[in-house]
């Protein structure tokens, strides 16, 4: 049997399942350091390029979580050490390295510094956005914290010439690379917050006395983490966050990322960036300027025909001043006789009103006579049927004494007492005597 007929025959899935499996035995978990080359990335937030040196290229992926942990953007040509898993894609049965960390290469313990002064920070509440201030878009004045001797400044203020040759530029002299870049940073801050606070110091010579700064740009251009170190210190940002006015920071290329960049009102992405956004284009300002002019001008030509035809009105008047009398008079004429016909329909109404009242009042006072009439009617019955004349033309008659006192029983008479005997018609004087014994043993007095 030849060796032919001893050789496994694998399929393909199969062979690169077990070239994945002997990779991740062997190599597993690699650290390799090599050029970024055919960077993109895609819709979902995955990153893949590939890492090569002067001998060899390897592919590499970059999945969305990984990615979010980043503190910065990597980009093609950038030189970095990269850590993941070996392994096969066997769709197409290509080598690939899934990156799972990323770092620029020579940064070492750089990036695990500035990582832990990020986070230190960030608990500190620096980089909180509730903080972060909007800057006006139209400055009075602009201050640029940079080298006098970098790119970063001619780029500055070439645009902030071209954009807004209005707005004075200061420029507050620092070192932006290096061991004294920090200090020198903080030193050129502080003397612009003294400036804007007091108003004292001097500007520059060819910007004449103080002016009001609205602005602070605070840039550098693009490097390495080295090089950009000096951006990543605690004192500057602490500074930063007390700043009387905002912070616009353009520090190094759109992917780099410093400790500046989150404690400044507004990153920037490039230094010519950050002076874009630090004032509004003066043709953007001038075209709204003509657009104000010509609604003023139309407001204002509205008014002028308004006035112009009121004149006209009052012009017309003036020359005809008898028909306006006439207009006058017949109106008052009108007044007059509406307010006589206002006074008649008054009086009309009164006089109605009183007629009303008067009836209403005489016949309550006939019914109120009527029924005294009644009462007394009444009354003077009752008063008749109890006159003692009335009882005495029934026959009765009343004695009395000569006092006046009514006699009531004959045991109040003595003998001989004289009484007075009231009749209905007239009355007589008597006498009590003593009268004799009657036959029929009733007891008696005559008088």
């Amino acid at each position: 049997m030849t060796e032919q007929t001893h050789t496994r025959v694998w399929p393909v899935g199969a062979l690169c399942v077990a070239v994945a499996d002997a990779l991740h035995a062997r190599f597993n978990p690699v650290a390799v350091e090599g050029e970024i080359s055919g960077f993109s990335r895609a819709g979902s937030g995955h990153l893949y390029f590939s890492l090569k040196d002067e001998t060899g290229q390897l592919r590499c992926a970059m999945f969305r979580r990984a990615v979010s942990l980043l503190g910065f953007m990597p980009r093609e040509g950038e030189r970095v050490v990269v850590r993941g898993r070996l392994g096969v894609y066997e769709a197409r049965g290509d080598l690939q390295l899934v990156v799972e960390s990323l770092q620029r290469s020579g940064q070492g313990n750089l990036y695990e510094q500035f990582l832990q002064l990020k986070e230190q920070l960030q608990r500190e509440g620096l980089f909180d956005p509730a903080r972060k201030r909007v800057p006006v878009p139209i400055p009075r004045a602009i201050a640029v914290v940079t080298s006098p001797n970098a790119a970063a400044w001619q780029d500055v203020a070439t645009t902030l010439a071209r954009r807004a040759p209005h707005v004075p530029v200061l420029l507050f002299p620092a070192l932006v690379q290096g061991a004294q870049a920090p200090a020198a940073l903080c030193e050129a801050l502080s003397r612009l917050y003294r400036y804007i606070a007091e108003g004292s110091l001097s500007a520059r010579a060819e910007q004449g006395s103080a002016v009001t700064i609205d602005t602070i740009l605070l840039v550098r251009g693009g490097g390495s983490i080295e090089d950009l170190w000096a951006f990543n210190d605690a004192t500057l940002a602490r500074l930063m966050v007390k700043s009387p006015v905002p912070i616009i920071s353009g520090v190094g290329h759109e992917t780099d990322v410093t400790i500046a960049d989150w404690c400044a009102d507004v990153r920037a992405p490039t230094p010519t960036a950050a002076a874009e956004m630090a004032a509004m284009d003066h043709g953007v300002l001038r075209a709204r300027l003509q657009q104000l002019e010509q609604g003023l001008a139309q407001a204002l030509d509205g008014q002028l025909i308004a006035q112009q035809r009121r004149l006209k009105q009052l012009a017309q008047t003036l020359a005809r001043p008898g028909a306006v009398l006439s207009q006058r008079d017949a109106r008052l004429r009108l007044l007059a006789q509406s307010l006589q016909h206002c006074r008649r329909q008054y009086l009309e109404r009164r006089m109605h009103l009183v007629d009303g009242l008067e009836s209403a009042l005489r016949r309550a006072v006939q019914q109120s006579v009527q029924g005294q009439q009644n009462v007394l009617a009444s009354v003077a019955t009752r008063l008749r049927m109890l006159d003692p004349q009335r009882v005495l033309e029934r026959g009765y008659a009343i004695v009395t004494r000569p006092d006046g006192c009514v006699v009531k029983n004959a045991a109040q008479l003595q003998t001989r007492d004289r009484v007075v005997v009231r009749f209905a018609k007239g009355q007589a004087l008597l006498q009590r005597v003593d009268a004799p014994q009657a036959s029929s043993g009733e007891n008696g007095e005559l008088f």
